[in-house]
């Protein structure tokens, strides 16, 4: 890891570290398909992403996640500079195939072994490991077999839940049992621009409700099973605004947020579909079983939320972000953080939620490497007003319980390839070498400070 050069951090966002409390969880996270590399060492199977690369076109610069960061090989490396960063936690994802090659039968120990050497070793530098165990790489037998559209594959998937919980379970503080149900659908199944490549709306709405099924089939298996980890999902939400007043924008921003939104909250809090939805799905809306819905909504300890910007709908078709003047990311999206507060308060309103966790909030821009440092002012803007939408959230009696900056490290950006980095930490894809851009430094600052008010916090106890 390059040491950067020293960059001036007296920034006016700094007192923000006052307004969390002091047992409030700061972390970073990546997932294992984006940063492990390794794609065909020590018995690991093959993933619906490592089929899916190899199809012309779908990858904007051709690449793939044969090597990605070499996280697989330079973990130790990787797990030290989380821990310099200042950060209690660190939210990673399990590779299924890697751990059990074919989705079913026989486990691969040296797979669960790596994750076993992450996880202990995370505690020994004093960090929280956060597990999620399906961040979209579901082993290719499975798929092959018909993937999230065949029933079965939730039934492999509790499987494979209790098995990594019966392994990590005790030394994690959580385990996520889904990334973001939405893109593993939508952008899988749907519209077919990410792995498998599936193309069909009935398809995808039949995934999702399987997703969610096999969601609430897991905790029911892992209580009964005795797992100690504080257990939940992620999902990507965001508030949907419609472009213009009128009666058709209003009514298309509806039920955007009914697709994206309402659809996974209402089955997890309500047991059941939004009707706005299905009316609009018609026969395309999935096979419900007796005994889902309920099992769907089994109690959550924890729901995290992904947010990266708002969605702004047009009845006339796609909204073109550069229209709003606001600042854009690399990936052309808005910087609305004002979108995070009221995307928390609504949850908080409109459903019985558990406590509330950021689990990937970031952006990325071209950032360059430059006498060793990283200088991504336009990313320290983006967590710090980010940071400032969570505490006003809080303010207005949101129950938040932590924040995870996305990502650790730049890395495979999924149909993007190489070409946008999110991370905090710069990757020299050729040398594999780690540079702390001025984010990172912001970030470990900041976390500094807010640990130094925790400390002088006052015992609540009573003097003897």
């Amino acid at each position: 890891m390059l040491n950067p050069a020293p960059v001036d951090l007296t920034d006016t966002l700094l007192p923000l570290a006052g307004q969390f409390p002091p047992d409030f969880v700061w972390g970073v996270a990546t997932s294992a398909y984006q940063i492990e590399g390794a794609a065909g060492e020590d018995g690991k199977g093959r993933s619906i992403w490592d089929s899916f690369c190899l199809l012309p076109g779908v990858i904007a610069d051709g690449s793939n996640g044969d090597l990605a960061c070499d996280h697989y090989h330079r973990w130790s490396e990787d797990l030290d500079l989380v821990a310099s960063l200042g950060v209690n936690a660190y939210r990673f994802s399990v590779s299924w195939p890697r751990v059990r090659p074919s989705g079913s039968g026989a486990w691969n120990n040296k797979g669960v072994d790596f994750y076993e050497r992450v996880v202990d070793g995370l505690l020994e530098r004093g960090v929280t490991p956060y597990v999620t165990l399906n961040h979209w790489d579901l082993p290719q037998e499975l798929q092959a077999r018909g993937g999230w559209a065949d029933r079965e594959t939730v039934y492999r998937f509790v499987e494979y839940a209790r098995g990594i919980a019966a392994r990590l379970g005790d030394r994690v503080a959580s385990i996520t049992t889904h990334n973001e149900p939405w893109v593993m659908s939508v952008l899988g199944h749907e519209t077919g621009i990410f792995a498998p490549g599936v193309k069909d709306r009935a398809v995808a709405m039949q995934v999702a409700h399987n997703l969610m099924l096999s969601h609430g089939l897991a905790l029911q298996a892992l209580r009964a099973q005795g797992c100690k980890a504080g257990l939940g999902i992620v999902l990507n939400l965001a508030p949907m605004h419609p472009a213009t007043d009128t009666a058709a924008d209003r009514a298309s921003a509806q039920l955007e947020d009914g697709r994206l939104l309402r659809w996974y909250m209402d089955p997890l809090f309500k047991a059941t579909y939004p009707a706005d939805v299905l009316a609009h799905l018609g026969a395309d809306a999935p096979r419900v079983q007796a005994g889902d819905m309920a099992a769907i909504a089994t109690p959550m300890d924890f729901l995290g939320v992904n947010y990266y910007s708002r969605g702004v709908v047009s009845a006339a078709g796609p909204w073109d972000t550069k229209q709003s003047g606001l600042p854009l990311t690399d990936m052309d999206w808005e910087v609305y953080p004002e979108g995070l507060t009221e995307l928390l308060v609504r949850l908080h309103h409109d459903y019985p939620v558990p406590p509330l966790f950021v689990t990937e909030n970031g952006a990325a821009f071209k950032d360059q490497l430059s006498g060793g440092r990283v200088a991504d002012e336009r990313r320290i803007d983006y967590i710090g007003r980010h940071l400032e939408a969570v505490a006003e959230a809080m303010r207005q009696g949101v129950s938040m319980k932590g924040y995870m900056v996305w990502s650790l490290m730049d890395n495979f950006e999924w149909a993007s390839g190489f070409e946008k980095r999110f991370g905090i930490v710069y990757v020299d894809y050729a040398s594999q070498t780690r540079t702390l851009k001025d984010s990172a430094l912001w970030y470990r600052s900041f976390l500094r400070q807010h640990q130094g008010m925790a400390r002088s916090v006052p015992s609540s106890k009573p003097s003897s």
